[in-house]
């Protein structure tokens, strides 16, 4: 029998306002890979046993960055992570004559979670492709050896609201954990052969944990999208390696009022729109997001009936507005506020959905 397996993982946005690295939620929006796994004992035999009869992965790409990604399965980030788990599962190689298409719908560079989304469809293909039937915990392990703040990646996999932390580890898995990004996926060389890199380090159990809170159902996401990149290191680069007392105290004061607001029905827009305040990010990526501090603070409840809170989306440039109508008024006024800076903006109305899915059949290679 050939396999035929479908893998979709949502977008997300992390933060929402105070929950820095903390919070994640995920999006209406997906990444979803189309994999094919020639019938066996043929390809089995050949992949392990005739390495001149082995066959590569072969990979295709269509939407969002489909000019971007590497085709290759020794460069993709997902195939990359997918290797990593099979390897760390004693499964040297890839099946013989895998064939994967990505359709992808999440922008890269937005702050909507875009590699978050190739780590864990990596993940869930690596199960997959090994019949390894790995514990949810033990896929986000391996996810956080790869994207290394839970935020993202947890929302992706388990969907919805979701607030995550990494555990406190003893010295020898805190040492395994913080092994260089460069060890876990290496860069395969142009002359490597399908032997190299067979033993990647193996992630310590437990590295991560999470909670899915309540959310309303009258709420959804507004994704205010400008039509640029930002990387998630540069906007790292910008924020403080220390913080006041106050300024945390101010974010923690908002997030655990706004963990169970965005759940209650009906929301109320002044809890929330002041509980979505931040002073830990959004203030030291003002000038990555030429319009962000406007955009934050001209639109709000009382100009935007609807509107609940606003906030830069993970690492931005997108700007998140959680609301329970009057979505084209805001996008509008927001394209109006970024125009003034010469950036012109993309908008969506994103649900907040479910986690990611695995979805198999089976095709008869003997049915005529």
């Amino acid at each position: 029998m050939t396999r035929v397996f479908t893998i979709r993982v949502p977008a997300t946005s992390a933060n929402i306002g105070p929950g820095f690295d903390v919070v994640g939620l995920s999006l209406s929006l997906y990444l979803t890979l189309t994999v094919t796994v020639p019938a066996a004992p043929a390809a089995a035999a050949a992949s392990v046993d005739d390495a001149t009869a082995y066959v590569h992965p072969t990979i295709t790409y269509s939407g969002e960055g489909a000019d971007e990604v590497p085709l290759d399965a020794y460069k993709n980030l997902t195939t990359r992570v997918a290797l990593y788990v099979l390897r760390c599962n004693d499964i040297p190689y890839f099946p013989s004559g895998l064939t994967l298409h990505c359709a992808n719908e999440i922008p890269f560079g937005r702050g909507l979670g875009s590699s978050g989304a190739a780590v864990i469809a990596g993940v869930l293909l690596g199960d997959a492709l090994g019949a390894l039937a790995l514990p949810r915990a033990r896929l986000l392990d391996f996810a956080l050896m790869v994207e290394r703040h839970p935020d993202n990646v947890t929302a992706a996999l388990v969907g919805g609201f979701v607030g995550s932390y990494l555990k406190e580890l003893d010295d020898a898995a805190r040492e395994a954990a913080r092994v260089p990004l460069s060890e876990v996926l290496p860069e395969y060389p142009p002359d490597a052969g399908r032997d190299w890199g067979l033993a990647p380090p193996r992630p310590p159990a437990g590295i991560g944990h999470y909670v899915r809170f309540p959310w309303s159902p009258a709420i959804r996401a507004l994704a205010i999208i400008p039509r640029f990149e930002l990387s998630t290191a540069r906007a790292r680069e910008v924020l403080p390696a220390a913080y006041s007392r106050k300024d945390l105290v101010f974010n923690l004061q908002r997030l655990a009022v706004l963990t169970t607001a965005l759940g209650q029905s009906p929301p109320d827009p002044d809890l929330i729109y002041e509980a979505m305040k931040d002073r830990v990010h959004q203030p030291y990526r003002r000038s990555l997001v030429p319009g962000l501090p406007e955009v934050t603070s001209r639109i709000t409840p009382a100009t935007h009936p609807g509107l609940l809170g606003i906030c830069l989306s993970g690492a931005g440039p997108t700007v998140l507005a959680l609301a329970t109508g009057g979505f084209e008024a805001i996008a509008e006024d927001a394209r109006k506020i970024f125009r003034e800076q010469g950036i012109e903006i993309d908008w969506k109305v994103l649900e907040v959905v479910g986690g990611s899915v695995l979805e198999e059949s089976t095709i008869d290679n003997d049915t005529p």
